[in-house]
């Protein structure tokens, strides 16, 4: 697949000639390529967003809700279309590709629709009216590791708020964003509302993050590369969003079915190979039944097969790129130099070719290591023993992360520890996600949220006006 930029509701090539291919990371093999963008597309791009965004800002909202009930409807339209073309860019699993990276951008649009009627555009205040109005131009950059999913959860409260949207994808999975300019294109959206330039992030999304003409910033990425937006779009005093980096952890309290608790655990940290933010690969056990939760873990992760990602029963396919396998493994390297137990799994390739990782479980984890305390991003368990459940907490808190985590007990005393972590988003004895619920982090992995009507209101301005 060759994409093309789409700035001002049409593909438009590359100015500079060049481009950059996307490999199959389980072959090798080239399955697309996009231009290497430059800040001069994104200046087109930007100048097209400016231009459109007061005739979309005007739009009834009734009307933007409908162009995002179309845009649900053409996603799902195209979703095995989808799945395969994530499968063929990054390597999910296609059972996954289907359930999960096809599926969750149609629920976040659809979510996001259904919540316009109830939301609070204008609200009373003593003698002032606050009026909730769209922030502008919106500069999107995102992952590689839920590609569609990560602009749908920007593009769609955008849309909905009035914004115009200048998106950056990974360079390393771009090609859905071609499908999703084509069902905009298909569901009516105004042109000029929603550009996409290709590119690399030292190039395309320093423009973005610059350019003075956009009004706010939305990253979904490493802590390390939001650091760097943070400090570019600093100088136009922009808002910036930022989702970063998670080192979530499976609290397995003294109450817990640890079966249970461990099982969930495990399936948290290696979906997509671990290659999930919102991933919970610290594994905090009793002492008392260390041994006990590592054999289960070991029993549970050497029964997920390692394989072809178009294999329906493949668990983990490849990482997303041979340069990621090999961070991900230097990290399973440090972890045997540092003294933890390897359990199950270590370093060397699974498969003849290709990107691939052993899921790797490590045992008496010091909760100091670099393992325990870095985001390695791949198929690696570490297990922790605590004393009690204030050390449990103190382990739990004891990153520079805050993302996501679970905890797993006595349902009323599953909650009071949930209370004491320090995270955006808590799950307790597995509850389900909700596309309503906000997501983000405390700490450094980032600021303001995604979904729901907080996710919303990060694309608004609220201006008083008093009577």
């Amino acid at each position: 697949m060759t994409t093309n930029h789409w700035i001002d509701g049409a593909a438009v090539p590359g100015v500079s000639g060049k481009t950059i291919p996307v490999l199959n990371p389980a072959t090798g093999e080239v399955v697309g390529e996009t231009p290497a963008g430059t800040a001069e597309e994104v200046d087109r791009a930007v100048a097209a967003a400016r231009a459109a965004f007061p005739g979309w800002a005007a739009t009834p909202v009734r009307e933007r809700v409908s162009v995002l009930r179309r845009i649900a409807e053409g996603l799902k339209s195209r979703a095995e279309e989808i799945a395969t073309t994530i499968t063929a860019e990054m390597g999910s699993p296609i059972a996954l590709s289907r359930a999960a990276q096809a599926v969750f951008p149609v629920l976040v649009t659809e979510s996001m629709a259904a919540l316009a009627e109830d939301f609070a555009w204008t609200e009373e205040l003593g003698n002032s009216l606050l009026v909730r109005e769209p922030i502008g131009v919106v500069g999107a950059i995102t992952p590689w590791n839920f590609p569609l999913q990560q602009i749908v959860s920007k593009l769609a409260p955008a849309l909905l708020a009035g914004d115009t949207v200048v998106f950056k994808p990974s360079e390393v999975a771009p090609l859905t964003a071609n499908i999703l300019a084509e069902v905009t294109h298909e569901a009516g959206l105004p042109s000029g509302v929603f550009n996409i330039v290709y590119g690399e992030g030292a190039v395309v999304g320093e423009a973005i993050s610059a350019h003075p003409d956009i009004d706010m910033i939305s990253f979904t990425g490493s802590t390390r590369a939001g650091r760097r937006i943070g400090e570019v779009a600093a100088a136009t005093v922009k808002r910036v969003a930022l989702e970063l980096g998670g080192k979530g952890a499976t609290v397995v309290l003294d109450d817990a079915d640890l079966p249970r608790a461990v099982a969930a655990g495990v399936q948290m940290a290696f979906t997509n190979g671990g290659q999930v933010c919102g991933a919970w690969p610290r594994l905090l056990v009793p002492a008392s039944r260390h041994d006990e939760a590592v054999a289960l873990a070991v029993e549970a992760v050497s029964a997920l097969q390692v394989g072809d990602p178009l294999d329906e029963t493949t668990a983990i396919g490849p990482m997303a790129s041979e340069e990621h396998r090999a961070r991900v493994e230097g990290y399973i390297r440090r972890g045997i130099e540092d003294g933890a137990t390897l359990a199950y799994g270590g370093p060397g390739n699974p498969l003849e070719r290709g990107a691939f990782v052993r899921p790797t479980v490590f045992a008496n984890v010091d909760p100091r290591s670099a393992i325990a305390q870095e985001e390695i991003f791949g198929p690696v368990l570490t297990i922790i023993p605590y004393a009690d459940e204030d050390e449990a907490v103190a382990i739990a808190n004891g990153t520079l992360y805050g993302l996501t985590s679970g905890v797993f007990g006595e349902p009323e005393h599953a909650l009071a520890v949930a209370r004491r972590l320090r995270a955006g988003q808590v799950d307790v004895n597995g509850g389900h996600w909700n596309p309503l619920a906000p997501f983000g982090g405390y700490k450094q992995s980032g600021n303001g949220r995604e979904f729901g009507h907080h996710g919303l209101g990060e694309f608004l301005e609220i201006k008083s006006i008093q009577r």
